[in-house]
């Protein structure tokens, strides 16, 4: 049997994403705005957790990466909403014959305290991926004040998803 006829049940992606917190920019995570004093640089809206997750779903589809399919030397692409590129990257997903098993992401930021967004991060997640809320866990960690999270100058997120195979 070829390498190229074995399909895997369910596929495991793992994503990562840091931008630099800035004063005069929006903080948006998961799909909302944030109030806080400083957001993200980024040529898109910045919204680490999402472009996390983004890299994780087309890791674990062998789909490339976020950077591939939105290149941030593509002017089309600039302050571009995240939810927009995510929905987007669901396409490619389905079209590969998979579907969310579930996801797990942590954010990692010391200011301002995200405890009051994660359910609404959660529901705009699972309204732009089209599964339950029930399937996506996000945390928020900081890190005790240690490395560019803890000193206020940046944010970084982790995503680990689950695909399945859709069922015929």
């Amino acid at each position: 049997m070829s390498s190229a006829s074995v399909v895997a049940p369910m596929r495991i992606g793992h994503g990562f994403d840091v931008h630099r917190l800035v004063a005069g920019r929006r903080l948006m995570l998961g799909g909302i705005h944030v109030p806080a004093p400083v957001g993200s640089l980024g040529h898109s809206d910045g919204d680490a957790l999402l472009h996390a997750l983004a890299d994780a779903l087309l890791g674990a589809a062998c789909l490339g990466d976020l950077g591939g399919l939105f290149p941030d030397t593509d002017p089309a692409y600039r302050d571009a909403d995240s939810l927009d590129l995510l929905a987007i990257c669901a396409a490619h997903i389905e079209a590969a014959g998979l579907m969310v098993g579930n996801i797990d992401a942590t954010i990692v930021l010391q200011q301002p305290r995200l405890a009051p967004f994660l359910q609404m991060m959660r529901q705009r997640i699972a309204q732009t991926l089209g599964i339950a809320m029930e399937q996506i866990s996000i945390k928020a960690k900081t890190s005790e004040g240690l490395g560019y999270t803890g000193d206020g100058s940046g944010i970084a997120a982790y995503a680990v998803v689950i695909l399945q195979r859709i069922s015929a």
